[in-house]
């Protein structure tokens, strides 16, 4: 399954790739892109997990950019 999300208070494109590495590294995730100039998350992964895997999505991207919010 893949779906975009809006990405509110993304400040930096450092931060953006640095949640793009930290994201495909998730058990789960097939692909996924993080754009600072869109403000734009897409994500690929497995259909059956994938609430739980954008909570996980949610988790590590806090851990990168606190002030950044992912609108679901």
């Amino acid at each position: 399954m893949k779906k975009r999300f809006n990405l509110v208070d993304l400040d930096c494109a450092a931060c953006a790739a640095k949640m793009e590495d930290a994201i495909k590294r998730i058990d789960g995730v097939t692909d996924a892109s993080v754009s600072f100039m869109t403000q734009k998350l897409t994500l690929e992964a497995d259909e059956g997990r994938f609430d739980a895997i954008l909570d996980e999505v949610v988790r590590v991207c806090k851990k990168v950019e606190p002030d950044c919010v992912i609108q679901r």
